[in-house]
């Protein structure tokens, strides 16, 4: 999976299902550095009656761009597929969280996140993240998380 991400679909690799995925597509993907991509559409469970994507949803879309770092050590590096394991992966903290602004629907948002700390623990690895998510290059969410993932 480490190689070339253009042509592989997320969802092969994320638990997550509509209504609950949060993101499109994988910009970028290093050990340690992701970028993520994410339309809002109007069916999104995290869209207000005003059309703003809920805070909740931006958490969310963080927390599934990160889990693609630490997500990635549980695959072989050609199963372009996400055939060879199954995880899950959950928010353990919010250290610390700054919403700046909502996009809304039909806006594209671009998360970015780095690897801050990890700890490996066999079938399952602790780790802290760093992340920022632009709308139309303002940043708008700044959010700092420990992320657990667990290969079932």
């Amino acid at each position: 999976m480490k190689a070339n991400i253009e042509n592989f679909d997320i969802k092969d690799f994320l638990p997550h299902r509509s209504p609950m995925l949060m993101v499109n597509k994988l910009l970028s993907l290093t050990e340690t550095e992701v970028s993520s991509s994410f339309k809002i559409e109007k069916d999104c469970v995290f869209v207000d009656e005003n059309d703003f994507f809920k805070e909740s949803g931006l958490i969310e879309n963080n927390a599934q761009t990160c889990s693609a770092i630490v997500g990635q050590s549980f695959f072989d590096e050609d199963d372009l597929k996400g055939t060879g394991n199954k995880v899950v992966g959950f928010i353990s903290t919010i250290k610390s969280a700054k919403i700046y602004g909502l996009p809304k629907v039909d806006d594209t948002i671009i998360t970015k996140a780095s690897l801050i700390n990890r700890f490996d623990a066999g079938d399952y690895v602790m780790c802290t993240m760093q992340t920022s998510t632009f709308n139309n290059e303002e940043l708008i969410v700044d959010c700092t998380m420990n992320l657990i993932i667990q290969e079932v």
